[in-house]
């Protein structure tokens, strides 16, 4: 097998391990009892499940670089069309998330939220695909260096005395101007997106760094000194990231610049430790059910969510009370069986285990549900 082939496993093994993870702490059997690392940052801060969506959009463009070579790197009406489809498709299919289930009596279309993470992919998909198509590998910094200053100034220049709280910031501003507040993630307890217009500009370098990784695996056949540049890499973005965070706080929602270094530095070493161990090491069967994980990624991201929605929209009658399917479940075998966090967690875990099979079986019939 090439180097090549090497190193797209070592990807896929990265994107299923990101996929697993997601599952993890997106479906807790309680949200009340979740271990702190399977938390996100309250606000300012990282936690472990803060890098899982940063990581995704990092393997995006580590991907797209891969994806454009049968194209010579240049733009093209059919690489173009190619990559307008594919955005418009993926951000599709998080309206339909969004939007499921649509036969519930009580459905509102007014407060149909329009953000989201498949949009926020599709979105720094299309928008990374032409900047890097249109400037040369050597300039890619220079959009990148734009963007994430330009970006810090728009933040404190219109936040007003807090330009990075939660009310206050513009990214906020923006989104209920041009979406309106009945359209944007609740969460937080007042409107506002954290996969906001705005702040999904600054993500659109997450996937274009993922590009330039993508490019320096592509030019360096030798293992070891590629591992080695991935690690200084890594090193450089991310130190650079968490010192920008004392003066521009690294900050999930907001996509703030330091947090799209801080995160996508750690995602470079990350990469860099899977092509050691997998190309130089040779642990390759060890890494083998991530890959599993990593063939269907869209797919499974879009499967989970609606067997969420599914579940919570089933209702049982246990205890006296009237519950979501999704409680019943954690309530009537999980929690009784280990407990109110460890149960929480071995429910999260069993959803992994369930998703794995379903892709084992996709995989085995070499079905791959490609967008």
């Amino acid at each position: 097998m090439n180097n090549e082939s090497n190193r797209l496993f070592a990807l896929d093994c990265l994107r299923g391990l990101t996929i697993a993870f997601m599952i993890i702490v997106n479906t807790p059997g309680s949200w009340s009892y979740i271990y702190s690392p399977l938390r996100h940052a309250k606000w300012h801060g990282c936690t472990p499940t803060d890098l899982v969506f940063p990581f995704f959009l990092f393997i995006v463009g580590v991907a797209m670089r891969f994806s454009f070579k049968q194209y010579n790197y240049e733009p093209s009406a059919n690489l173009i069309k190619k990559v307008f489809w594919r955005t418009v498709t993926i951000f599709a299919f998080g309206l339909i998330l969004n939007a499921y289930p649509f036969i519930r009596q009580d459905w509102d279309w007014s407060s149909l939220r329009i953000m989201g993470v498949l949009q926020r992919i599709g979105l720094a998909y299309g928008l990374a695909s032409i900047i890097s198509l249109y400037i040369k590998d050597n300039k890619i910094w220079i959009p990148c260096c734009i963007i994430l200053i330009g970006y810090w100034f728009i933040l404190f220049l219109f936040g007003g005395n807090d330009p990075y709280g939660l009310n206050t910031n513009v990214v906020r501003t923006i989104d209920i101007a041009l979406l309106g507040e009945k359209h944007l993630w609740l969460g937080n307890g007042v409107p506002f997106d954290p996969e906001g217009l705005l702040s999904t500009i600054p993500a659109t370098v997450t996937v274009l760094i993922g590009y330039y990784v993508g490019m320096l695996i592509q030019e360096n056949e030798n293992q070891s000194l590629l591992v080695k540049s991935l690690v200084i890499h890594a090193a450089q973005i991310a130190a650079i990231g968490w010192i920008w965070g004392f003066f521009f706080p690294i900050n999930k929602p907001l996509w703030t610049s330091s947090y799209v270094l801080y995160t996508a530095g750690i995602a470079t070493f990350f990469l860099a430790l899977f092509i050691f161990l997998i190309d130089i090491k040779n642990y390759r069967k060890p890494f083998w059910p991530l890959m599993i994980f990593g063939t269907n990624s869209i797919f499974v991201f879009v499967g989970s969510g609606i067997w969420v929605k599914t579940i919570i929209n089933i209702k049982f009658i246990f205890n006296g009370d009237l519950i979501s399917g999704y409680n019943y479940l954690y309530s009537s075998f999980f929690q009784p069986l280990a407990g109110n966090i460890n149960g929480s967690l071995l429910f999260a875990l069993t959803h992994v285990l369930v998703w794995w099979l379903i892709l084992y079986w996709l995989y085995r019939k070499k079905i791959f549900i490609k967008i």
